[in-house]
């Protein structure tokens, strides 16, 4: 985790921003978390359990500076609720999602599963992909078992 928290004091610093106490704090918690989806009031709440002092709006300025470096990714899957994720360097492109519309899971697909579409959007369209994000709605496989598809369509 320290190797991840300097490079992203590094990637602030490259920008003339400083890793704060209040923004190690929430940095801290997104990698501690780094498997879940947190939205901002998720964070805060993580956030506060270890420097209760930090307000809501600092938590909320600090995923929204983290989001436009690039460094957190901010999604939002059809909730109303943005939530974060960190991005990923050892890999070309934005990791997939699926999302339960019965229990709300979110599970992560890191299977490119659009290979080669950058090609075909430069071939036909004369257009440079640099990211893509690709979401799912379904019935997750805990789910499958106890609901009626038709009742989802």
């Amino acid at each position: 985790m320290d190797e991840k928290l300097e490079k992203i004091k590094q990637q602030l610093q490259s920008h003339n921003y400083k890793l704060t106490p209040q923004r190690e704090a929430t940095v801290r918690v997104l990698l501690e978390n780094e498997q879940d989806h947190l939205s901002a009031e998720d964070v805060y709440m993580l956030v506060k359990e270890k420097a209760p002092e930090i307000g809501l709006a600092t938590v909320y300025r600090t995923l929204e500076l983290l989001s436009e470096l690039r460094i957190l990714h901010k999604m939002n899957f059809g909730d109303g609720v943005a939530r974060y994720d960190l991005s990923d360097d050892n890999s070309e492109h934005h990791h997939h999602h699926l999302v339960c519309r019965h229990c709300g899971t979110v599970d992560e697909i890191f299977e490119d599963l659009l290979s080669g579409v950058d090609e075909r959007l430069k071939a036909n369209y004369n257009f440079v992909m640099l990211d893509h994000r690709l979401t799912f709605y379904g019935i997750c496989h805990r789910c499958i078992d106890h609901v009626n598809i038709e009742d989802y369509k």
